[in-house]
């Protein structure tokens, strides 16, 4: 793969931060744009995507679990864990290297 121009990183990095404050919406609208125009830019937007829809699926299971005070600690860990690894993750695209998450599940390939 060819180098990703300083564009793309910047697009990537948005991308992987969107989803702490917007969830898998910013993910989804730069993979539905531009996965065929760039293919670091695709590839990083659907690993983004991946990971947000696995973080809203744990949120989803927390806020049932919470019912049992179990979701209560598991609320504030899927908050931290989105937050370190989206910022890892932006800091990795930045330097242009592809950045993949550990733990997210592989729906859009």
């Amino acid at each position: 793969m060819s180098e990703a121009s300083a564009n793309d990183k910047n697009i990537a990095v948005l991308t992987h931060l969107g989803g702490i404050f917007f969830g898998f919406i910013p993910a989804l609208i730069v993979w539905l744009l531009k996965k065929d125009d760039s293919a670091f830019v695709g590839e990083q937007a659907r690993e983004a995507l991946n990971f947000q829809i696995t973080v809203l699926i744990g949120y989803m299971a927390a806020w049932v679990l919470a019912f049992v005070l179990v979701g209560l600690v598991l609320l504030p860990l899927i908050y931290v864990g989105n937050l370190v690894l989206s910022i890892v993750a932006a800091v990795n695209v930045s330097k242009g290297k592809e950045y993949q998450y550990p733990l997210a599940l592989r729906l859009i390939n």
